[in-house]
């Protein structure tokens, strides 16, 4: 279980299996019988037909007719590899990548290299998210199990045409078996190591000739993989619960109506930091009695150290309404939906046992969202087919977050204030200094027990979308595909946050102006009356009284001395301090210079070729462009761009020590080129796409160690190739392999936190993803039974995990100026590269009873997934572990 030293492994990736998805989710489901045979088929006996229906353009179609880059994950597959939820999702599509850091609904998508990162609630996925054709505007809303799996989809590179706002990397569907005429159902029940227990199963059948139903739901429960040193509680475990009811009506008419209702919620501790680079204030840690887990003398990454358990918790639920009408060879599509999640969290601020700082960059939240989904498609015998809709949604997100000093950080701000000062500093003496400078009594009111940032943002968003796709077959076997959106969003955000930490609050420049100036005055005086040192207050009140005229000439001179150098660190010695200012106040908004609203809108295309070569051979060709809307930074680091800065400041109006910042992020903009070709023969099928990929600015998140930065990368470009195949090489035995490669680079980022990225890879895109899969499915008696073996394996080439350090940027004392080098330099040494096995082995009854055996990384291949700068904590250096081995026993019962 050991960790490679520096040299970690990413998240896995496994076989490809058969593409293929639908650009419009729910026509996806006109294809569901036909995937419900091939899925019985898989399990009862062997993959004789490697041919695949799906409904890419709301007409039915093989894999091979489908022109899109897209894989697709069975529910055979998901329930053979043990996948618990999206995050393992990753070990089946090369081109997924899913991580979860800070916190369980700090899960993140990317695709192709694409993503945005969850740590701020305002950022909506690039990675839109659907289910049963209702998005999920964050990734925390869908990140649990579903006990009735058909599929899932995943649509790689710009999806904006048919899917909205926030497609711009792509999508993921997860589309749900619908109630069934028939009676039957799935039971499932799993036991593992870490005392992984999973209980799952659904039933459905018909309520009368008209209507079915079905009902499901599930537990997951295991204890963590990481141990708590300081309470010996569990870090990273399961513990989820969810129930999903369905009815359907459909009397073979032209009406049909499907009703989802769903439920699930998540109480767990995530997610554990490891410290795998200490610094020197861990020495000041230890000295008060904070433990830090030291990665260099606890390689396996087993222990964490914190004061404070990562508490999660998470509230889903929603209901949606599909209808469908035809009339003859059209059809109206409407689906309407609505979902609210809550979030709540507690968690330690610096990773360690010592109670310096606790809370939580996301402490609560609640997102409400109302959609309605209408569109109508055709289905002419003609050359010419089309589908056109329109698309609301209407969310609000309330969110509060705080930050709150400890116990302990009085005692350590202590240590590290006699750190940076050489010894001739302390708290109690800086308070009692700027006490007498400011006529204000600061005793005992440093970093004080209780103090902290108390944030607190609601947000309104508005969007609406008009869409339309049609279909030209210039020949029989030449089709040409247009597509436009048009996307209009308005977003609203009203703030109030308050700084209760009083050191934060105090004006520096101005304290060291006074400083200044008396220090400047008593020489001054102490000069004239020839003492041969700085003259006291009794001596300059003795001399002013005395020499009223000298005395104001001299205290002009001296004020316009420090009027001239109060901005000068060499001068001003208080400056030196703005960095134990670690919480100052956050300019509330909207204000007389910041309106705090967005009203943005875009249009989306597609153009598309697509070619039928031979029966067996398709290639196509496109060209899309993909729209994220603007997004508002919801953090504590909301704060004014640097032009409503200066205008906030011109005016008299920033709160005091006011530092510009990122209040929001502008619209980010995608565009594709792609080619593919498509292979389906009897005994093999086989997709290959090249394709060059461009986001402008990009909605980056990056943390500093003390904050969060929102910014827009200027362009970010990705030059690619994708390959999956399979060969059915018997009856029972399928290979399959799946291969990505990519080519990342920001094309500009001038202004990064780490400084000028350009032309520079993009940190954590591997370069090389590759998975090889084999699966061996034989009957072995005359009763039926079967034994199903199953196994992947995953390699990610090594990449860098980030671009930079920012606690190891050098920032010139006198001229300001910042030196990025080290950063960079001290990121270079954290990689990752992924070696990953899976295997199952499944003895299935033919009266639908099956056992199995399954393992999971196997290989006990670990690595951190990311590493960031330790709060407050110099250059330490903290990361995420994956994932170690796991391995467990299943029953499973159909019927």
């Amino acid at each position: 279980m050991k960790f490679n030293a520096f040299g970690r492994s990413a998240s896995v990736r496994t076989a490809l299996m058969a593409g293929a998805a639908a650009m419009v989710l729910p026509a996806a489901a006109q294809a569901q019988d036909a995937e419900d045979e091939a899925d019985d088929s898989a399990v009862a006996g062997p993959a004789n037909s490697n041919v695949i229906i799906v409904t890419a353009t709301k007409r039915e179609q093989t894999l091979q007719e489908t022109p899109v880059a897209v894989s697709v994950t069975s529910s055979e597959a998901i329930e053979q590899a043990q996948i618990r939820d999206v995050a393992d999702l990753a070990t089946l599509v090369p081109s997924l990548r899913v991580s979860q850091n800070q916190s369980s609904f700090a899960t993140s998508y990317s695709v192709r290299g694409f993503g945005t990162d969850g740590n701020n609630i305002g950022l909506e996925p690039s990675v839109a998210m659907f289910v049963d054709g209702v998005y999920r505007s964050r990734a925390v809303s869908q990140i649990s199990d579903l006990p009735d799996i058909q599929r899932v989809e995943v649509l790689r590179g710009p999806q904006s045409t048919l899917f909205g706002k926030n497609a711009s990397a792509g999508v993921i569907s997860i589309v749900t078996k619908e109630p069934q005429f028939d009676f039957g159902g799935m039971v499932e029940a799993s036991y593992g190591n870490y005392d992984a227990m999973v209980v799952k199963g659904f039933v459905t059948g018909p309520i009368s000739d008209s209507f079915a139903f079905s009902v499901g739901g599930g537990i997951n429960k295991r204890d963590g993989f990481l141990t708590n040193g300081a309470n010996g509680d569990d870090i990273n475990d399961r513990d989820r619960w969810f129930t999903r009811g369905q009815l359907l009506f459909d009397n073979g008419g032209p009406l049909r109506v499907r009703v989802i209702g769903d439920y699930d919620k998540i109480e767990e501790r995530c997610c554990g930091v490891l410290n795998v680079a200490p610094s020197a204030e861990i020495g000041a840690i230890q000295l008060l009695g904070g433990r830090v887990n030291d990665f260099r003398n606890n390689p396996d990454g087993d222990v964490v150290f914190t004061d404070v358990d990562p508490i999660n918790n998470v509230e889903n639920y929603g209901i949606s309404g599909q209808v469908d009408y035809d009339f003859g060879a059209l059809g109206l599509t409407s689906i309407t939906a609505y979902r609210k999640t809550q979030l709540g969290a507690d968690q330690d601020v610096d990773f360690t046992s010592l109670p310096a700082v606790s809370g939580a960059n996301i402490g609560d939240a609640d997102i409400e969202t109302f959609t309605q989904e209408l569109r109508i498609a055709s289905d002419f015998d003609g050359p010419f087919n089309f589908l056109i809709g329109g698309y609301y949604f209407d969310e609000r997100v309330d969110t509060s977050d705080q930050i709150v000093y400890g116990s302990a950080f009085r005692p350590y701000a202590n240590l590290l204030l006699q750190g940076a000062t050489g010894g001739t500093q302390t708290v109690d003496s800086l308070e009692a200094t700027l006490s007498a400078l400011n006529g204000t009594d600061y005793t005992g009111q440093f970093f004080a027990e209780g103090q902290g940032f108390f944030n607190n943002i609601v947000q309104d968003n508005e969007a609406f979308s008009i869409f339309g796709n049609v279909d030209f077959e210039i020949t029989d076997r030449l089709v040409l595909t247009l597509g436009a959106n048009y996307t209009k969003d308005k977003k609203q955000i009203v703030t109030n946050s308050t700084s209760t930490d009083v050191f934060s609050n105090i004006d520096l420049v101005s304290s060291g102006n006074r400083a200044i100036f008396a220090q400047g005055l008593a020489t001054q005086v102490g000069t004239l009356l020839g003492l041969g040192r700085p003259a006291s207050q009794t001596e300059i009140g003795a001399f002013a009284a005395a020499n009223p005229a000298a005395f104001g000439q001299v205290s002009a001179g001296v004020q316009a001395f420090a009027d001239a150098n109060q901005a000068d660190p060499s001068v001003n010695p208080f400056l030196a301090l703005n960095p134990f200012q670690f919480l100052p106040p956050m300019q509330n908004c909207p204000n007389a210079v910041e309106d705090c609203s967005t009203n943005d809108d875009d249009w989306s295309w597609n153009v598309r070729l697509a070619y039928e070569v031979s029966p067996t051979l398709n290639v196509y060709a496109s060209w899309a462009t993909g729209y994220k809307a603007p997004s508002f930074n919801l953090s504590r680091d909301s704060r004014p761009l640097p032009a409503d800065f200066a205008a906030l400041q011109a005016q008299g109006l920033a709160v005091t020590n006011l530092r510009p910042g990122t209040r929001f992020a502008n619209a980010e903009n995608s565009e594709v080129y792609e080619v593919g070709i498509k292979g389906n023969w009897d005994r093999a099928a086989a997709n290959l796409t090249f394709f060059q990929q461009a986001i402008e600015d990009f909605q980056a998140n990056t943390f500093t160690g003390t904050s969060f930065i929102l910014s827009n990368a200027g362009k970010q470009e990705t030059f690619g190739i994708e390959f999956d195949g399979q060969v059915y090489a018997s009856d029972a035995l399928t290979l399959s392999v799946a291969m990505t490669y990519l080519d990342a680079q920001y094309d500009s980022f001038v202004a990064s936190p780490v400084g000028d990225l350009t032309g520079e890879p993009v940190a954590g895109v591997p370069e090389l993803s590759a998975v090889f899969g084999a699966q061996y499915n034989q009957e072995i008696n005359s009763r039926g039974d079967r034994v199903i073996l199953r196994g992947d394996f995953s390699y990610a080439s090594p990449v860098q995990v980030v671009d930079g350090l920012t606690n190891y940027i050098v920032i010139d004392p006198v001229t300001g100026e910042r030196d990025f080098g080290p950063a960079r330099a001290a990121a270079a040494a954290y990689k990752r590269e992924v070696n990953s096995l899976n295997a199952s082995f499944t003895y299935a009854f033919d009266m639908g009873l099956e056992l199995t055996v399954w393992g999971r990384n196997l290989l006990d291949d670990r690595y951190l997934t990311t590493v960031f700068p330790a709060v407050a904590q110099g250059r330490a250096i903290s990361g995420y572990p994956n994932q170690p081995r796991t391995y467990g026993v299943a029953a499973r019962f159909r019927f």
